[in-house]
């Protein structure tokens, strides 16, 4: 900033601007809350409003007579700049502090047009915000209350003033203490944003450090709970070796019944066909007859326990696919935990080391 211009009024804001592709989205300007002040330029007599970030010019608009400054909402507030193309918003901490930026904006606002109305007069004051300093939120002394007779105190003020030397020191000695002081004031608000977000950030993360330890805890007590299902479930994997050999046992019978099921029917039908030649000898018919009811009986307790060995080797082979689905769904889950496990100890190592 220059040192010919002093603040006459200062708060604190988050500034915004207008999105120039959009013309509807508001961009932030910064991270954090910035001082934003007015300021008086005695040399140029011109008000502007100017916002700093680190060191860069965040807001820099002169004020004119035909600007409007706007509430949007409760807390935040607008106004176009046509020089520089754009437009800035602000997002102050209260009602408060916004009435009062916009009730400076109306002073300055009005100041702006008596100064250019009266730009011709050599005699007029060459800094009419002197006397005021930063951090006061009070009105310009140039601005008048009283209506129509604000022409008559700023004429008035313009005659008690006598520039001397000593007074053109003491405004420059004043001019350079406040550009400092409001720089001073932007730099103590900014760490004290940083030590209060770092302070939030130190509750947070022990409150994590709680419930992570809590989560470990309960993640471990469900590990050694699926482990012991694991063994269990190994352990009827081995009854299970011994069931397979009863699977193939009964494999082997099967192949056996049904091996001796075709044998029988090739039998019942060689007797069938040589039945007719048998008949002549009575005797002979009888016993073939005789014989052929036993066989067909011992065909039909052969069917019957083929059924059986397959419905028990079917119940078998069901029981075990339900064992090994079982056994790999809580191998799966354990392995979930165990690295949701790691993951958690790797947090509270980076924690511990941060």
């Amino acid at each position: 900033l220059c040192r010919r211009e002093q603040p006459i009024f200062s708060t604190r804001a988050h500034v915004f601007q207008i999105d120039p592709a959009t013309k509807r989205n508001w961009i932030p300007a910064s991270k954090h809350a910035l001082t934003v002040s007015y300021f008086y330029d005695a040399t140029r007599n011109v008000y502007r409003i100017i916002s700093v970030g680190g060191t860069k010019a965040i807001i820099n608009s002169t004020i004119t007579p035909n600007m409007t400054f706007t509430k949007t909402s409760q807390k935040f507030g607008q106004w176009a700049d046509s020089r520089a193309n754009t437009v800035y918003g602000l997002g102050f901490a209260s009602e408060q502090h916004l009435s009062q930026f916009a009730e400076k904006f109306q002073e300055v606002k009005e100041a702006a047009r008596l100064a250019r109305e009266k730009s011709q007069d050599k005699t007029e004051l060459t800094n009419p915000a002197l006397n005021i300093p930063s951090h006061q939120v009070l009105p310009s002394p140039i601005i008048s209350s009283n209506g129509p007779g604000e022409d008559k105190l700023f004429r008035s003020q313009s005659a008690d003033i006598e520039i001397t030397t000593e007074k053109e020191r003491l405004k420059k000695m004043l001019s350079e203490g406040s550009v400092s002081e409001v720089q001073w004031e932007a730099e103590f608000f900014s760490l004290q944003d940083n030590n209060n977000k770092l302070v939030a950030a130190l509750h947070e993360a022990n409150a994590n450090v709680d419930q992570w330890k809590k989560q470990l805890a309960a993640y471990q007590e469900e590990t050694e709970t699926l482990r012991q299902r694991v063994a269990e479930l190994e352990s009827q994997g081995a009854h299970d070796s011994a069931g397979e050999n009863n699977k193939e046992d009964l494999s082997q019978t099967l192949e056996e019944l049904e091996l001796l099921i075709k044998t029988k029917d090739e039998e019942i039908q060689m007797l069938k066909s040589q039945k007719c030649s048998r008949w002549e000898a009575e005797g002979e018919r009888e016993e073939t007859l005789q014989k052929l009811q036993e066989l067909e009986t011992r065909n039909a307790e052969l069917e019957r326990r083929l059924r059986l060995a397959e419905q028990t080797l079917a119940e078998s082979l069901a029981e075990r696919e339900k064992m090994q689905s079982e056994v790999i769904k809580a191998a799966e889950i354990m392995d979930v935990k165990i690295f949701e496990l790691g993951e958690i100890r790797q947090g509270l190592a980076k924690l511990v080391e941060s």
